[in-house]
């Protein structure tokens, strides 16, 4: 008889541990929405920097270090439509406005979120905001705020920005923001 109670007491142990196994289970898939908030990528501190080189590169006003962390035979486009291939043909379109209307300008990235496509490629959405940018006769321009698309692509030991559009956000004015 003792024999049959040590079975019966191992049998309702084995129970109780799978059944708080279970809820602790069903707990944690109702706390998280998606499986993306579940987890953070091993690669998303990459592709965050490639963020961070993005503002540091035009808060600098720096042309060869904002196109840095682009291919280089990059797409651009910018938030006119006009579009660019190519690193060099990115600094060009870029290299008048650092100088000029932008060359007090400050780029602040507020939000970002990316859907991993490939372990090696990124498609990432960040929120802008620009302040400071002036228009063509030197007059303060209102803030913009605006939506930046990027295809990145592990290249090497980096993350590097392979396809970029850019737009503004409705209420932001985009007209003339490029010099002629």
């Amino acid at each position: 008889m003792t024999q049959g109670y040590k079975v019966i007491s191992f049998i309702l142990v084995f129970n109780l541990i799978i059944i708080e196994y279970l809820t602790n289970q069903i707990i944690a898939m109702l706390t998280v929405s998606t499986p993306n908030e579940a987890m953070i990528h091993p690669n998303q501190a990459g592709t965050q920097s490639v963020l961070d080189g993005f503002a540091d590169g035009w808060n600098r006003h720096d042309v060869k270090l904002f196109s840095s962390i682009f291919v280089e035979d990059a797409d651009f486009t910018n938030v006119m439509g006009h579009s660019r291939h190519g690193r060099l043909a990115i600094e060009e379109l870029h290299e008048p406005g650092f100088k000029g209307i932008w060359a007090c300008s400050t780029l602040t990235i507020s939000n970002s979120k990316i859907r991993w496509l490939k372990p090696d490629v990124a498609a990432v959405d960040a929120w802008w905001t620009l302040d400071g940018s002036k228009d063509k006769d030197g007059n303060d321009r209102p803030i913009r705020h605006g939506l930046l698309n990027f295809i990145m692509t592990w290249h090497d030991d980096r993350w590097l920005i392979t396809v970029m559009h850019n737009m503004d956000l409705p209420g932001s004015i985009a007209e003339s923001c490029y010099p002629s």
